[in-house]
């Protein structure tokens, strides 16, 4: 083989490759969140679970969980916020997104592991909307099963889980609407932006 039919297929491989990584790059969006407590930031993966990643982007962009609270951490279980503001107030949302837990672990998601980020809900498996959790604990009961819709999984803290780890451990008690797991020191979400 010459170097003339060589370099087209080299340039074509190295083409492919560039595209494949691209395509890596675009499939796991980060997202900074800048909170009272520290920065940390997440990871989230549209190929497991793309509705669920869409929405949570989607109010990402519009500034929805700037100036929201963490308004309930339960050490050795997890940290929820996203849907209230610093007096408490539960933001508007849009319509609830469609459960994608099962579909996400099929496609080899992960599980409610330390440190993964899933949505959080009523008892209605398609009512999450913008509140989220991070798992501070191996919740495997959280995980979706062929019984149980289980909750979704779309991404995890790659970044700041010191900052995580002192969350968990802040005081807790009644806040707001709340009688209990409520940080007795506000815990806000400054901004959550899109970083990659």
């Amino acid at each position: 083989m010459s170097f003339k039919t060589i370099a087209p297929v080299f340039i074509a491989a190295a083409a492919i490759f560039s595209i494949a990584t691209s395509a890596l790059a675009e499939e796991a969006p980060r997202v900074k969140f800048a909170t009272t407590a520290g920065d940390f930031v997440v990871e989230v993966y549209p190929d497991k679970a793309p509705k669920t990643v869409a929405n949570f982007l989607q109010y990402v962009n519009e500034k929805h969980y700037n100036g929201t609270l963490f308004h309930r951490v339960i050490e050795n279980f997890m940290l929820q916020g996203g849907g209230f503001d610093a007096k408490y107030s539960q933001k508007p949302t849009r319509a609830p997104v469609a459960h994608e837990g099962r579909e996400a672990l099929a496609k080899g998601g992960l599980k409610n592991v330390v440190g993964t980020l899933a949505m959080a809900r009523t008892n209605d498996p398609q009512s999450a909307t913008a509140q989220f959790f991070i798992n501070v604990n191996d919740n495997a009961f959280l995980d979706p099963t062929p019984q149980q819709f289980g909750y979704t999984v779309f991404g995890k803290v790659i970044s700041g889980m010191d900052v995580i780890q002192k969350i968990k451990t802040t005081p807790t008690g009644a806040g707001g609407p709340f009688p209990s797991d409520v940080p007795k020191t506000p815990i806000l979400i400054n901004s959550a932006t899109l970083v990659k």
